[in-house]
């Protein structure tokens, strides 16, 4: 097996054993984004001779005897909405294009505290709006399945960098479903954590009462070991939650006798693509195999839960992205003749389509007359929904669903029709409303031979359950060793 076609607890293995050393590690690596970035396209900011100068350095404390981490000298890539100091951090917009931040992330501080290598920053829709990583500014990025596919967004460089083995993990982040339907679009692991678990210092803000950094891996072992990284309450994140450390892999235990499996059938109605459907109910039938107490329920979130999230994210993109305005960083138009002007200039040349839509509708909801007709009322729904999923949690350990209502679309056929896109994130927003943990992992293929994702929802800073639950399957079904990307072209 290729080096890069490794998991990450294979590669510290063999860093462990000295089979393999740091630096072989990332050559391979880089050397695979030579081959395959050009056809997948899933970096903004590659940072080559910095990973292999960093990964002599690393080379050399091992020899030398230091003492180091597990995760020394283990490569990565990192959504470029993460602040890396002294690297571009653009959100894949030309309002950012070359900001270069001044500090790093709480994230990335973690990662640099463990001597993980930073391969690059990743492509994803601007300002993370979007659920195909159309919307970038830089570039289209194509599934390694078949690169006449999107891989889904907005952390679909992420997803795509993992799938194609350019990178053996990735971060991504999650405002409504962007961790795990790209994840399920590519065929690999994506989990989004609980709202507060991870740090979103340094995060440029798309939601922020959304938003959550995750890990995209290309197994459950893996998701475990990351989060275990990142995890941990932040001084500088006041929406950061003080609990106690976990070691999440000692979760992975290949075993859900006994565990209740919650099935809510509104999931599972119109809209979702029949092949979908089966894989699922192929998948529910191996959970009841491996000893799991499977009852569909009735969820009623569904109606609502889209709407919601729609008039709570782009309110508070409006927000939070009003900081953009020619004057203080960022792009700044060239000519105008008031104030005003540039303003508007700025802000219409800097912004693309996207985000320049969900400004607008957020502005709107926000606005002097309508705020309470809109903006409060999601709100309150927002508090229903948070309802109903404690009371299904209740009785259910787990939640099975779809993580999306179909397999990866093909580039262009929906990036004109905004409102078909957003029913991409039918079955992952709702996770984000109520702050819970879900992980989607591939469950199998269409007859095209296209990934399949299933999603696991836990109860709030429960990811041990959902963990263990994804990797008993995984463990079962063997997906990696079956289906691999064929890179397919026209």
């Amino acid at each position: 097996m290729h080096i890069t076609e490794l998991t990450v607890h294979e590669l510290q293995e063999k860093l462990k054993n000295k089979e393999l050393t740091s630096t072989e590690i990332v050559k391979a690596y880089t050397d695979r984004i030579d081959e395959k970035e050009g056809d997948v396209k899933a970096f903004v900011t590659v940072l080559k001779e910095e990973a292999l100068k960093q990964a002599g350095e690393v080379d050399k404390k091992i020899q030398s005897g230091e003492q180091v981490s597990e995760f020394t000298g283990i490569p990565i890539g990192i959504k470029d909405n993460m602040c890396t100091k002294g690297v571009k951090t653009t959100c894949s917009s030309h309002m950012l294009e070359n900001f270069i931040a001044p500090y790093d992330a709480t994230v990335v501080q973690k990662l640099k505290d463990e001597n993980i290598i930073d391969l690059g920053k990743l492509n994803m829709d601007e300002f993370a709006m979007g659920g195909s990583t159309e919307y970038s500014y830089f570039k289209k990025t194509s599934n390694p399945w078949d690169l006449n596919k999107v891989p889904g967004g907005s952390s679909g460089g992420s997803a795509a960098a993992v799938a194609a083995n350019m990178v053996p993990w990735a971060l991504g982040s999650d405002t409504g479903g962007s961790i795990r339907q790209p994840a399920s679009f590519c065929g690999v692991v994506g989990l989004k954590p609980t709202y507060g678990l991870v740090s979103r210092y340094g995060l440029v803000a798309f939601a922020s009462s959304l938003d959550q950094i995750g890990p995209i891996t290309k197994d459950v072992t893996d998701a475990a070991m990351l989060l275990n990284i990142i995890a941990g309450h932040d001084e500088k994140d006041t929406t950061s939650s003080d609990r106690p450390k976990i070691d999440y892999t000692k979760s992975l235990k290949n075993d859900i006798k006994g565990m209740k499996i919650g099935v809510p059938k509104e999931f599972f109605g119109d809209g979702i693509n029949e092949e979908v459907k089966e894989s699922l109910e192929k998948a529910i039938e191996t959970y009841k195999k491996l000893g799991a107490e499977i009852e569909e329920f009735s969820l009623n979130i569904e109606k609502y839960a889209l709407a919601t999230y729609y008039i709570v994210a782009c309110a508070e993109a409006s927000s939070n992205l009003g900081r953009f305005d020619g004057i203080r960083y960022g792009y700044r138009a060239k000519d105008f003749s008031s104030l005003k002007e540039l303003y508007r200039k700025s802000r219409s040349e800097g912004f693309g389509a996207e985000v320049k839509r969900r400004i607008i509708l957020g502005t709107y909801v926000l606005s002097s007359g309508y705020y309470d007709a809109y903006y409060k009322k999601a709100q309150q729904v927002r508090t229903l929904v948070m309802n109903e999923f404690s009371k299904a949690f209740e009785k259910y350990d787990v939640i099975l669903t779809p993580t999306s209502p179909t397999v990866a679309f093909d580039i262009g056929a929906k990036s004109n029709n905004p409102l078909e896109m957003y029913l991409s994130d039918i079955c992952t927003v709702s996770v984000n409303i109520a702050g819970l943990p879900g992980i989607s992992i591939p469950c199998g293929v269409d007859k095209q031979g296209m990934p399949i994702g299933m999603q696991l929802i836990g109860n709030k800073f429960c990811e041990e359950t959902i963990l263990n639950a994804a990797y008993t399957f995984e463990q079962e079904i063997n997906f990696r060793e079956n289906y691999k990307p064929q890179f397919k072209k026209m």
